[in-house]
């Protein structure tokens, strides 16, 4: 049996993470051997009692489920958001989740905002590293609040955390049958972290003779992913990039409602998220489009070892968007509630 940690968190993500719960259950119905667990981690929990998410919570996550499902965290009750930086950020690092994959699909061509692209244009994945660079937290203010103050924020690159990134991306590419792998950096200004990612990157690909390798400078990799989206197969970058990248890459596929994600550390306990915030004032409003959450049900149930009901997932999104059964931020008229129950009647049907 596989068994899922869910965290429906803060705002909308309770709403989304439901819906995401009804197609665990009807999944479990057909015959997959799953159970899953609500915990309660979220801004509710930490401004009554102060807790976040505990170290000995994170190793039993660790040790005893397979994977952790996280809604969507936030809240403007915390202004510094600590309990959100404690629950993502905290499982990222100690759980060693260096595998941050985003794939950026387009199942309806009236969904993307460029002009005359088909959804054969826009079908590539992007894999961010996911526990290194600018979000390791390294650095300080001196002389904080006067005049003299100086921030410093330190990107950290490994050679052991880029090279297996570059490996991941690469071996993913060969497996799925996917013809090139671009790295993006910006070691035309950031000369000693490009220098570390151009070296192993092309030491690495020299291992993947059959797969192609190109290179494009963060800036214009950006350009040509809104110019000519269908020459990407498999996009590699840091940690800041790829948050950059992969926000941009969610809307050329009909914006971040449609954003699925996993956090991985292959082999090992991972996390999955739909990439949208919790938008709280919108919690209970039946109003959120919870299909990125249901997408990313079919991540880590793929990567569970199901990929059948990845697939079988995706068709039922399409299904509903090519049928006008979708909700408001997609054109459609369908509530959650409403949007979920489709969901599970295509896949039960």
């Amino acid at each position: 049996m596989k068994k899922i940690a869910v965290i429906p968190g803060d705002g909308i993500g309770i709403d989304v993470t439901a819906e995401a719960v009804k197609v665990l259950e009807a999944a479990k119905q057909t015959g997959l051997d799953i159970s899953w667990t609500s915990f309660d981690y979220g801004a509710e929990k930490y401004l009554a009692t102060g807790i976040t998410l505990p170290d000995e919570e994170i190793e039993n996550f660790r040790k005893n489920y397979d994977a952790v499902y996280v809604g969507a965290v936030g809240d403007p009750r915390v202004p510094d958001m600590r309990h959100a930086k404690d629950i993502l950020l905290g499982m990222r690092f100690k759980m060693d989740l260096y595998v941050n994959y985003r794939p950026v699909k387009l199942y309806d061509e009236s969904l993307c905002p460029l002009k005359g692209k088909r959804c054969e244009d826009v079908d590539f994945v992007v894999f961010r590293e996911n526990t290194e660079g600018l979000y390791a937290g390294i650095g300080g203010h001196l002389k904080a609040n006067t005049p003299d103050e100086v921030a410093i924020q330190v990107s950290t690159n490994t050679r052991k955390g880029v090279e297996r990134i570059i490996r991941y991306a690469f071996e993913y590419a060969r497996k799925t049958g996917r013809k090139s792998v671009t790295m993006s950096d910006k070691s035309n200004a950031m000369r000693f972290e490009g220098d570390l990612w151009q070296r192993v990157f092309k030491q690495v690909g020299e291992e993947y003779p059959d797969i192609e390798k190109c290179h494009w400078y963060i800036d214009a990799l950006l350009m040509q992913m809104v110019k000519r989206p269908e020459q990407f197969d498999v996009i590699v970058t840091c940690n800041m990039f790829g948050d950059i990248a992969t926000d941009l890459g969610g809307q050329l596929a009909g914006g971040l409602g449609l954003a699925a994600s996993g956090n991985l550390n292959p082999g090992h306990t991972s996390l999955f998220e739909p990439v949208h915030g919790s938008a709280p004032k919108y919690h209970g409003k039946d109003v959120a489009n919870p299909l990125a959450a249901i997408l990313t049900v079919g991540i880590m149930l793929e990567t569970l070892g199901w990929p059948e009901w990845n697939k079988r997932i995706e068709n039922a999104v399409v299904a509903a968007i090519k049928a006008g059964k979708v909700p408001k931020d997609l054109g459609g008229s369908l509530g959650t509630k409403a949007m979920g129950d489709y969901i599970v009647a295509k896949l039960m049907g």
